[in-house]
């Protein structure tokens, strides 16, 4: 199976041929590890997570090395421990800690590597003083700084000149930069922040240096693909580059860059003044199961701004319904061609989907079952927010009940009492001559169905 991607470097959709076939190499940067992640911080997880899946699945499961970084020593998370009074080690295992919870919510697998930034301080260091040695870096009032003008091709991957980058951006001008674009690699650190011993005195790293570090302690100077948000491409990851192509000459770096598009909500900008700012657990919490959550990130292509908005979710989560109702007890088969060959062009999700109503629509469950998982759907642990396996005969047997009652003393209060809370817990109601049928519907909630006893 040929896979074909959008290299952001060169702005052409080419054909993925890995370095080595039998080590498929991913970086994709990881969150700043200090708070909850919102849904827009979602978004290329579950894209780089689609990617991972289906690279394993044409080179094999063990053929691929996916890392994904912990920024865990940042301003940000300084800021935090002084304003909670809590050591940084707690917040930052707290933080991660929840962002495994939040991400297995989605589905997503665990990288191969999930590399924190402290655990690399030492391969930061190594790669600094290289920079400096060869003419690319220099030191300066406590700081060590990238040359940037000594790096040729910087600005080729998001296509800005130097020169009109420092006109039309806004870049630190201090007394210690010899030019105003230079990026700081290293930096001091006063009393009660996080240090370490350095040639250029107690200090920590810079943002950038991390993720060249990383990557090449465990993919080598040359790897496959590099993935991240679109916000990251100028000038995180136009400032990898630099680094490393100068910190390893003989190396490609990454060969492949992908970046997937920004996250709206309801066609307008996340933003915490507007009050349309969630983080993955404010969904979860309010009753969107994950795999729905999942569901609506992978009905637009990556490449493409993508808009939550709730009726998304509910066509979501009657369409996962009815495909678990179909699939339920069936052993998957192989996935289909046909969703194979949508997401090896370029991870076409939204096309991958259309076939997977074909397969349903045709009533191939096995192949659904098989298809849907190779996107992270219908997976089995993934399915207890359905209901399924829930028995509602008791309820229905009560709401009979009462319905009999009702047609004698002509009082149908209770009746409509209990149908409205079956309602408000998720549950279709169905009633006729027949008798009383329930089935969990949109937002069924096991929890508020038990308080009814």
């Amino acid at each position: 199976m040929t896979i074909r991607l959008t290299n952001t470097k060169t702005r052409r959709k080419e054909v993925f041929e890995p370095i080595n076939r039998d080590r498929v190499r991913i970086y994709v940067c990881g969150p700043t590890v200090y708070d909850r992640a919102h849904i827009g911080n979602a978004r290329p997880v579950v894209v780089f997570d689609t990617l991972f899946r289906l690279v394993r699945h044409v080179y094999g499961d063990n053929s691929v090395v996916y890392a994904r970084n912990f920024t865990d020593v940042d301003d940000k998370i300084n800021a935090r421990a002084a304003e909670t009074g809590r050591p940084i080690r707690d917040i930052t295992d707290e933080t991660i800690r929840w962002y495994h919870e939040d991400m297995d919510a989605l589905g997503a697998l665990r990288p191969t590597h999930e590399p924190r930034a402290t655990e690399y301080i030492g391969a930061m260091i190594t790669m600094i003083e290289g920079l400096i040695e060869s003419g690319h870096a220099y030191a300066a009032s406590g700081h060590a700084l990238f040359r940037v003008r000594s790096y040729q091709d910087y600005g080729a991957l998001s296509g800005r000149s130097v020169d009109d980058m420092i006109a039309g951006a806004r870049v630190e001008v201090a007394p210690y930069k010899e030019d105003p674009m230079d990026f700081v690699l290293w930096k001091p650190s006063d009393e009660g922040v996080p240090g370490w011993e350095s040639p250029w005195g107690y200090g920590r790293p810079g943002w950038h240096i991390e993720c060249s570090a990383m990557s090449y302690e465990l993919l080598g100077e040359s790897f496959d693909i590099h993935g991240g948000g679109l916000d990251l491409q100028f000038p995180h990851h136009e400032n990898e580059i630099a680094q490393s192509c100068c910190a390893h000459p003989h190396g490609s770096f990454a060969r492949v860059w992908m970046h997937n598009e920004m996250l709206q909500v309801e066609g307008k900008k996340m933003s915490k003044s507007l009050g349309n700012f969630f983080t993955v657990r404010d969904l979860l919490d309010q009753g969107y199961p994950g795999e729905v959550i999942r569901m609506v990130y992978l009905g637009t292509h990556y490449g493409k701004p993508m808009d939550w908005t709730h009726e998304k979710a509910i066509q979501a989560e009657g369409t996962l319904r009815k495909w678990r109702q179909l699939v339920e007890g069936v052993s998957p088969g192989e996935p289909a061609p046909r969703v194979v060959e949508a997401l090896s062009d370029d991870l076409n999700t939204a096309g991958a989907i259309a076939v997977l109503h074909e397969l349903a629509r045709d009533g191939d469950a096995a192949g659904l079952k098989a298809s849907a998982v190779m996107l992270g759907l219908l997976e089995d642990h993934m399915g207890a927010w359905t209901g399924a396996g829930i028995d509602l005969a008791p309820w229905a047997a009560r709401l009979a009940s009462l319905r009999e009652a009702a047609m004698v003393s002509k009082d149908f209060a209770p009746v409509d009492a209990m149908k409205a809370a079956l309602l408000a817990a998720g549950v279709e109601v169905r009633m006729s001559k027949a008798g009383v049928e329930l089935m969990p519907g949109p937002g069924f909630d096991a929890a508020r169905l038990e308080a009814l006893d």
